[in-house]
């Protein structure tokens, strides 16, 4: 009985690992209810008109943001208000209101999460040149390369645990030692890589965000950009994956060694 335990409760921590992390997996790949509440990162841009008006004392920057909702991204053809990241896309929209229409790129395996990139390739192409010199550029948030290149390595660490927790789920399944072993080495392999990915979100982010303190500097005096990084809920719900396939690992231990079937 105790080992009939031990295994179900192993299958049932590693299935729910595996529907979180499915739940992750769809963020952001459409503007439908489910995967549009569901992201990574936030970037909201709302306030960089204002930055730009009070740093350079111009109110001709009526074009800053985009005047329709379905004008595709990247084409220079305004800003979004918020963006939202997932592990595949990003999507733009112009209001926060649920019921608000966005648009979204196309979908990409090991998507770059590249913020500056983002805003210069929807800005208006006098203003995106302009962008370039107004925002300070020896920061994290500028520094393309560095969260490109981590968040597609992040991707691919999360892409293989997915797959490992399936794969412990599946194999916990048949029961006899050497399938409950296996069951505990996907556990082990799929835990270590969801914490790695993960974690280089969560530092990703955390340096990211300090656009959210950078000032540009102004005649007299110092201007917030108005530009705003924050953690979406994308990473909390891969956290809860990671605790949920790692606490796994014991009752699939447990057995595989104790199993006398």
């Amino acid at each position: 009985m105790r080992g009939e335990f031990c295994i179900g409760l192993g299958s049932v921590l590693s299935l729910a690992s595996l529907i979180l992390l499915i739940f992750v997996h769809v963020g952001q790949i459409n503007t439908t209810s489910v995967p549009r509440n569901i992201y990574m990162v936030n970037l909201d841009t709302s306030g960089y008109q204002e930055s730009l008006f009070l740093a350079l004392g111009q109110n001709n920057f009526s074009n800053v943001y985009a005047r329709d909702s379905a004008a595709p991204l990247g084409e220079h053809l305004g800003l979004r208000h918020n963006y939202y990241y997932g592990l595949y896309s990003y999507c733009g929209y112009l209001t926060r209101d649920e019921t608000s229409e966005g648009q979204c790129t196309q979908h990409v395996m090991g998507y770059r999460y590249q913020p500056l990139s983002t805003m210069l390739a929807d800005l208006p192409r006098n203003l995106s040149s302009l962008s370039e010199s107004f925002i300070p550029q020896i920061t994290p948030f500028t520094d393309t390369d560095y969260s490109g290149q981590s968040t597609k390595a992040a991707y691919w660490m999360v892409l293989l645990g997915t797959v490992c927790a399936a794969l412990a789920f599946a194999t916990g399944i048949p029961k006899n030692n050497f399938t409950f072993c296996l069951s505990t080495l996907f556990a082990v392999a799929g835990s270590f890589l969801l914490l790695v990915g993960a974690s280089i979100w969560t530092v990703v982010i955390n340096r990211t965000d300090d656009v959210n303190q950078l000032l540009t500097a102004a005649a007299n005096k110092s201007v917030p950009l108005g530009i705003t990084v924050s953690m979406g809920h994308g990473v909390i719900i891969l956290w809860v994956a990671f605790a949920t396939l790692a606490a796994s690992i014991v009752p699939y231990m447990i057995s595989c060694c104790t199993w006398r079937g």
